[in-house]
């Protein structure tokens, strides 16, 4: 998914009906309208040219697509918050695993046992927040070991070159590829499968080839991923995190 930086921005809100939609100006050429998760909240990225009438047009175009969104996001299956105590479940590649908490003296970390636990390793008395910590550093290793070889492996078959990717907490997407040929992935890809991992590397790296997600995007995609239209959707049927997406 593609996004656009720009140093300056202005944020306000306007009604459309019952919704209640955030547009953000900024400087860029075109209109952007998404649907975020959990709640189907709606956002508007516009340029500054554009009036708040011309926003409101817009939505009212689009508000079957956005009824549509959010209720998808309605109908997800979506995690209680986690408290990272014994028997907890916690995903991993796609699959649920038991957590075990083990309190010892020995270095921290984390594993996976028997096909069926995630066992982390803490200081006897760690608070929540650690535990979560040493969670979630297990999940970015693991991430980053998952994609090294995919994106080697993509960037030769696409033919693209001279950019950087890393690792990132993302509240409202799976992956962006900015202006500046810089990658990220949400670090919540961890928890889903394999496949979908792959098919948001060749989504981002894609980008690096076409920006927007026209026909010639789509076209690439079909070309090099043909089966990317039912991997976008497992992924985004996949339970969502527990916490409240904002953006």
């Amino acid at each position: 998914m593609m996004s656009t930086e720009s140093t300056i921005e202005s944020r306000t809100t306007v009604q459309v009906g019952d919704l209640e939609v955030t547009i953000v100006r900024k400087d860029i050429k075109n209109l952007h309208l998404s649907v975020y998760p959990p709640e189907g909240n709606v956002k508007v990225s516009a340029p500054v040219r554009i009036d708040d009438e011309a926003v409101r047009l817009a939505v009212i175009e689009k508000l079957g697509w956005i009824r549509r969104q959010q209720r998808e996001l309605s109908a997800q299956e979506r995690q209680t918050p986690r408290e990272y105590i014994s028997g907890e479940t916690h995903y991993f590649l796609g699959r649920p695993y038991r957590l075990r908490v083990t309190e010892s003296d020995q270095p921290v970390g984390a594993a996976i046992r028997n096909k069926e636990w995630i066992e982390i390793y803490v200081r006897p008395g760690t608070s929540i927040q650690t535990r979560a910590k040493v969670l979630t550093e297990w999940y970015r290793e693991e991430l980053h070991r998952r994609l090294a070889p995919l994106v080697a492996e993509w960037q030769e078959n696409i033919g693209v070159n001279e950019f950087q990717w890393s690792i990132r907490r993302m509240k409202t997407k799976w992956g962006s590829c900015t202006p500046k040929r810089q990658i990220l992935f949400n670090l919540e890809l961890a928890k889903k499968s394999p496949e979908c991992i792959e098919y948001l590397v060749v989504h981002e790296l894609v980008h690096l080839i076409e920006p927007r997600h026209g026909d010639t995007f789509k076209c690439l995609m079909d070309r090099y991923m043909p089966n990317w239209r039912h991997l976008r959707s497992v992924l985004n049927a996949a339970p969502l995190s527990h916490q409240t997406w904002t953006y």
